[in-house]
Order: C-alpha cells, then sequence, then structure tokens
C-alpha cells in the first residue's frame, strides 16, 4: 500500500498571519486560496487554513512523558534529518516553543524526537521523527 497525502482543514483568525507563518517560517509551498481559505503543502500532505475572525485555541493538555502535551494538535513524522532542519528554521524564526526539541521515551520503545509550537491562531502542532521508523507504532 502507498501511503496517500493527508487532508485537514483547520480555523485561523488572520489568513495573512497564516500565510507568513505556513509559507514563510515553515516553508510550506501555497496551493490554491481565496479571500476566506489557503492550502498548503505540509511536507506532502494538504492542509487548509480557513478563515475564521473568532478562532481562538482550546487550551487543554494531556501529561506525556513529564510534559504537557496541547489537544488537540497535529503535524508530520518526519526522517531525523528533516526534523533537526526544521527545529532549527523554527527556532531561527523566533518562535516560542510549547515543548522544545527533545527525544520522548528515550531508551524505551516508541523512542521519538518531538516538538510542539503553536501557529499564530494558537493552533498546536507537533513534529516527530524516529531513528528507527519501526517504532512508530511498537507496543
Amino acid at each position: 500500500m502507498t501511503l496517500r497525502p493527508f487532508h485537514l482543514a483547520f480555523p485561523v483568525h488572520d489568513l495573512a498571519a497564516a500565510r507568513a507563518f505556513y509559507a514563510g517560517t515553515l516553508g510550506c509551498r501555497e496551493g490554491r486560496s481565496s479571500d476566506a481559505w489557503i492550502d498548503f503543502d505540509l511536507f506532502g500532505h494538504q492542509i487548509v487554513a480557513h478563515l475564521d475572525p473568532a478562532a481562538r485555541a482550546v487550551a487543554v493538555s494531556n501529561p506525556v512523558d513529564g510534559h504537557s502535551v496541547p489537544v488537540p494538535h497535529f503535524g508530520v513524522v518526519l526522517t531525523m534529518a528533516d526534523w533537526e532542519t526544521l527545529s532549527q528554521r523554527v527556532a531561527a524564526a523566533g518562535v516560542a516553543f510549547g515543548i522544545a526539541p527533545h527525544i520522548r521515551f528515550k531508551g524505551q520503545v516508541g523512542e521519538q524526537a518531538t516538538m510542539f509550537f503553536c501557529d499564530p491562531s494558537g493552533n498546536a502542532l507537533e513534529f516527530k521523527a524516529f531513528a528507527d521508523d519501526t517504532q512508530l507504532f511498537a507496543t
């Protein structure tokens, strides 16, 4: 089976700020757009920022390996090299990490590099990578 691109539509309170963040900071290629939404290519996946001037982030979190993980959140499982490049790019842009880049579950099943940060509308994003991709669904 070939993995197909994922599609996610999510609210943003400001399309210009979303464009600056996703295209500028994260380096996502922009696709189609209108006055109410923008398509972005997030590492081969289609995400669509939809304008909702009243959009506000949900402030819920769950404990995971000693950190408070924001819920909901979305992101991509990257290669370790792409994860390292993105973490440097985000840090250089001055984006505040909700959970700084680190190795989660170190020495355990499912060991992974992870980082969390929010877009300008407060949507939480997680990007992760595995030294061994077979650990993605390991139990």
